[in-house]
């Protein structure tokens, strides 16, 4: 699913991956089986190409990892959350690619 600019995030790497990540990370919660997560996709590996350095994208498929859907209380996919510093900086549920550049562009400058 996953490119080599995309890490596979799971419930025991998240912490280290994305809340104490040097660079702001854009995380995609999201299931084999959603229809608008596909769509989303390769938006979220064009983001990675494109901001490789600036920003890291992680994706973390829901149904084998719900520890941490629940703990930032994820109820639909896709959602999309943006981290800096260890906290959310940045939210885009559903397939919304132009909402989904808006929020990259704000935390990358």
């Amino acid at each position: 699913m996953a490119s080599s600019d995309v890490v596979t995030l799971q419930d025991t790497t998240f912490d280290k991956e994305v809340l104490k990540s040097d660079v702001p990370v854009l995380v995609d919660f999201w299931a084999v089986w959603c229809g608008p997560c596909k769509a989303i996709a390769p938006a979220v590996e064009d983001i990675a190409r494109r901001y490789k350095g600036k920003l890291k994208v992680g994706k973390m498929d829901v149904d084998e990892h719900q520890q941490v859907p629940q703990n930032f209380g994820i109820r639909s996919i896709p959602t999309l959350l943006i981290f800096k510093g260890g906290q959310v900086v940045g939210t885009v549920i559903g397939a919304d690619k132009g909402k989904l550049e808006e929020a990259v562009k704000k935390v990358t400058g």
